[in-house]
């Protein structure tokens, strides 16, 4: 094979090295919040939790002010009934205060009932904390393990393209230029092997003066059909099993 298609060809598999490792550091963002909406669910239940007994305890503060108030109440009344001149006076206090002692009954049911509730719904809150906690230091390994190996992916990169300036410095600028040429017309790929008489890319079938002239590799030859450079490796002869030669088509 020619000197500057063996280049071509190595050329070829850092610029696919490349693209893969790059398609793969451009990915981290998406996959950091992938990862992070592992937390969204516990996050949502937490909050819903929260509000739920937090509303609790307010609803329960309430009711204990409106008993506060209403006891002060009754004993403002109390006083009033000491006051009282007519029997009607009295009764009315004492109506009055019936009334703030059954509102105050009422209020100490609800207080009994919140509380009933506020047990569970602290539960789930802690449950919640610890679910998300959990969530929390998994995702957070998962994210250091991601970072981690982008750091070595740029690393990796850094060394291919070192090795890519390297590849091209030697190769001949007139094939560089075809290469470059129609990697980009190609969608990156550039070179194909011709296997079986056929390109490997676009599995078209050579003319056999064609693939003859491919063969001797004294030149650089591109696919008649989808213009990629083609490379040609000759069979590579094998022992089988028996110990007698036999060829493979490389």
């Amino acid at each position: 094979m020619l000197p500057d298609l063996e280049l071509a060809v190595r050329l070829q598999e850092l610029d696919n090295r490349v693209t893969e490792l790059t398609r793969e550091v451009s990915a981290l963002p998406k996959h950091i919040a992938e990862i992070e909406k592992k937390l969204e669910t516990n996050t949502r239940k937490l909050e819903a939790d929260r509000a739920a007994l937090s509303a609790n305890q307010k609803d329960r503060k309430k009711t204990e002010g409106d008993i506060q108030l209403q006891e002060q109440k009754i004993g403002k009344l109390r006083d009033q009934m000491l006051e009282a001149k007519t029997n009607e006076q009295y009764r009315a206090f004492q109506h009055e205060i019936e009334f703030c002692e059954k509102e105050i009954r009422r209020a100490e049911d609800h207080i009994l009932e919140l509380m009933s509730e506020s047990e569970p719904l602290d539960r789930n809150v802690k449950a919640a904390e610890l679910a998300l906690n959990k969530d929390r230091a998994q995702v957070d390994a998962e994210k250091q393990q991601a970072m981690a190996r982008t750091a070595e992916t740029r690393k990796l990169l850094d060394q291919l393209h070192q090795e890519r300036a390297q590849v091209a410095a030697r190769l001949n600028a007139n094939v560089y230029r075809q290469y470059e040429r129609i990697r980009k017309g190609r969608r990156g790929i550039a070179i194909a092997e011709a296997i079986d008489g056929r390109c490997s890319a676009c599995h078209m079938a050579m003319r056999l003066q064609f693939f003859q002239d491919l063969k001797r590799g004294d030149q650089v030859m591109t696919c008649e059909s989808c213009n990629r450079i083609l490379y040609y490796n000759p069979p590579t002869p094998i022992e089988d099993l028996t110990g007698e030669s036999a060829t493979v088509q490389g």
